[in-house]
């Protein structure tokens, strides 16, 4: 049985929960598509401000449950930011000391909401020593390697209990068209694309997963060809999603169609979408929603009518420096200018409009 202080730990996360409502579901309002209905899931507003606040509670569950962490573990994570930010937060529930793996280019943003839940940042200069170094560290500090990469697709419940699907659906149940044609997410780890897909086939769902991969990551590629060994020199541009190696958690057979989407083009799609929603959202939201307008256009144009769910993942203020930094864009060589005035043209006209180059 376990001890005293993990029925404990499992129960302060289970108060946790239950003091948190449900993320919104708000449509995009698009003129140019009046028979096609695209949402946005705001996962910006977990109490860690992302997507990853669902991830970091079912790792922690999974750890403790499965015995890997008990009352004074390190616990260390391999993260660009926003699991480590989340992970923090729950380390900092159970009063465990808490350590990040991560590149140097993690935005300071993310950097510094990691130290404000009480955890450390220690950096490497490559975005796939994250691994190796992580381990290290669990084996110097006789802690535990977290290791989203690996558990993400199965530390969450894919039939149901509260996940991210489920959620959808209901949240969708009195809306014109409450079986979306499409839900569309990136992966980084893979965990929530897993959930979302085996949801849909456990509960026979006519929904299809659309997975959107950034540039240089190995994902789509892995998907093309089912090839394990695929590697990238160079890792995503675009923080949280992306990878450049194949990831144990993600799992191609449940994705009904990849799509890749030009690193510009996912920081213009986030800069446009807070001109039609108001809000500021980080650049795998940006990804998410140029599959969404894409999917939409080609839904227009074969005269159907439908609805798509797509996720916002993270507000827009750990990247005040970066996506919505025009010097940053500029420095670092995307030119969001042609796709912003793609986006305007898709918008108005509802057709997938030509090459933004």
């Amino acid at each position: 049985m376990p001890s005293p202080w993990v029925s404990d730990a499992i129960r302060r996360i289970e108060r946790d929960f239950q003091r948190s409502a449900d993320t919104h579901l708000f449509p995009i309002e698009l003129r140019a598509f009046p028979g096609v209905q695209i949402y946005l899931k705001d996962e910006s507003t977990h109490p860690t401000g992302s997507l990853k606040h669902r991830l970091a509670r079912s790792l922690f569950l999974y750890a403790l449950c499965n015995g890997w962490i008990q009352e004074g573990t390190t616990v260390i994570e391999s993260s660009s930011g926003s699991t480590a930010v989340s992970e923090a937060y729950f380390a900092r529930l159970l009063g465990l000391p808490f350590i990040a793996v991560m590149p140097r280019s993690t935005s300071p943003a993310k950097v510094a909401q990691i130290a404000f839940y009480g955890g450390q940042s220690h950096f490497v200069d490559k975005g796939d020593e994250v691994y190796a170094e992580a381990e290290r560290l669990a084996r110097e500090t006789n802690g535990h390697y977290m290791d989203q990469f690996t558990y993400a697709e199965r530390a969450t419940d894919w039939r149901g209990n509260n996940n991210i699907a489920q959620s959808i659906f209901q949240q969708m149940s009195a809306e014109p068209n409450p079986v979306p044609r499409w839900i569309v997410v990136g992966a980084g780890t893979g965990g929530t694309s897993a959930t979302i897909g085996r949801y849909l086939r456990y509960q026979g769902h006519a929904t299809q997963l659309c997975v959107v991969d950034p540039e240089h990551s190995v994902f789509l590629d892995y998907y093309e060809t089912r090839d394990l060994t695929l590697t990238s020199p160079r890792g995503s541009g675009v923080e949280g999603i992306g990878r450049p190696r194949v990831e144990p958690s993600f799992v191609p057979g449940v994705i009904d169609r990849m799509m890749r989407v030009p690193t510009a083009a996912s920081f213009a799609a986030a800069r446009y979408l807070e001109m039609v929603v108001g809000r500021r959202f980080g650049g795998s939201t940006g990804t998410d929603f140029y599959g969404a307008l894409q999917l939409a256009c080609e839904i227009r144009a074969r005269g159907e009518t439908g609805s798509i769910v797509t996720l916002a993942c993270d507000g827009g203020e750990r990247y005040l420096d970066t996506v919505y930094n025009d010097e940053w864009l500029k420095t670092n060589g995307h030119d969001i200018t042609p796709w912003l005035h793609r986006f305007e043209t898709t918008c108005t006209q509802g057709s997938w409009a030509e090459s933004a180059s």
